[in-house]
């Protein structure tokens, strides 16, 4: 279902923008790609900082707005640290010279200029007014299935929280787990083995229908469920199984289990289309099953030992870039740094997400806000 919002002014229009957004901005530039009249999602830029050039930084960020399918006009909204300043000549809105930048670049892409404002705490103003002057800004509108936006860019970024107890029944699983897959390496089992740890490892003879049930019930899961998930996200070939599976279906997790098992036994590359979706590539997935996905990762990395958690923290990064939350993903890969500053997987990304570089489907229409 497509939510149509219309605003008659400028003040309505800003009211607007964090249900676009799905949150209300904060040290941001907010640029609104039109198609006609109407808005197709948000995307967010940090402010850029002193060492930035202006002409570099606008190219880069109306580069991105060209991408989206038919795209013929944008909208420049900057929620900056500072208010206005007020000189002998008028008000001085922050960030002007960027934002001419801006206008000059969308100008060169041949796109109409929509608006050009400044949300500070004073109220708002017009880039595009010779003599600008504050205005109150208006309340958010409501609307149905948007929910609530009254948090800014990192809201919902926190982990679920876990008890002592969940974490420490979450280890112990870990270590029966391990334990028996150790002893299948070197000799049969002895029958001592706690068996909710052998059933388990049983859920894992078929991987893709596991990674799947996970979907089902992602609400936080039993314990030695959360070990054979958090032992497939610490391995990069079950890892990767899993997030293809769910950002495209089940057979598409069966294709990728196959194809990376040949590479790791005889090295047969990985079909383009596979690898295709770790880069953004291909046809849009579910959003739906992305949430689902990020939301089973994010709770095994609240109840996961610390050293296993660059797993799942890295699984709940790809997922927000795959949902266009590069700002999401940008502070998980921080948290893994924190953890384990060469992870393979997390460096890859965080080159990706500090390039501003967003998968093709986000450009699409419907397909969700950049930000």
């Amino acid at each position: 279902m497509t939510t149509i919002l219309r605003a008659s002014d400028s003040a309505e229009f800003l009211g607007i923008v964090p249900v676009l957004a799905g949150f209300t901005p904060t040290r941001s530039i907010v640029l609104l790609p039109f198609i006609g009249a109407r808005a197709y999602g948000a995307m967010r830029l940090d402010l850029p900082d002193d060492e930035s050039d202006p002409a570099t930084y606008a190219a880069a960020a109306i580069g991105l707005v060209t991408r989206v399918d038919g795209v013929d006009g944008v909208a420049i909204v900057v929620y900056p640290d500072d208010g206005p300043a007020r000189t002998g000549d008028g008000l001085v809105l922050p960030l002007g010279v960027q934002v001419d930048e801006l206008i000059g670049s969308a100008d060169d892409a041949g796109l109409r200029i929509v608006d050009a404002l400044c949300v500070c705490a004073g109220g708002w103003a017009s880039y595009l007014d010779d003599d600008p002057e504050l205005a109150p800004t208006a309340p958010s509108p409501t609307a149905p299935l948007v929910g609530d936006v009254s948090g800014d860019q990192l809201a919902g970024v926190d982990l679920p929280r876990a008890d002592l107890g969940e974490k420490e029944r979450v280890g112990r699983a870990l270590l029966d787990v391990a334990e028996i897959l150790d002893r299948g390496k070197h000799g049969p089992l002895t029958g001592r083995e706690n068996p909710q740890a052998i059933a388990a490892i049983a859920m894992l003879e078929d991987l893709p229908e596991f990674f799947e049930l996970l979907l089902d019930a992602p609400e936080p899961q039993p314990a030695f469920a959360t070990a054979a998930l958090l032992w497939c996200l610490a391995r990069p070939v079950f890892r990767d199984v899993a997030l293809t599976q769910w950002a495209s279906d089940r057979r598409g997790g069966v294709r990728t289990l196959s194809a990376q098992l040949a590479f790791s036994g005889t090295g047969r590359m990985v079909p383009d289309d596979l690898t295709g979706i770790f880069l953004g590539r291909g046809p849009t997935p579910d959003p739906d099953r992305l949430r689902l996905a990020l939301a089973v990762v994010r709770l095994a990395a609240a109840r996961a030992p610390r050293e296993l958690r660059p797993g799942p923290l890295t699984a709940a990064a790809w997922l927000s870039w795959a949902l266009g939350r590069s700002t999401h993903a940008a502070h998980y890969l921080d948290l893994v740094r924190s953890i384990d500053p060469q992870h393979g997987l997390a460096e890859l990304l965080n080159a990706i997400v500090c390039d501003g570089l967003l998968p093709e489907w986000a450009f699409r229409r419907g397909a969700g806000r950049p930000t």
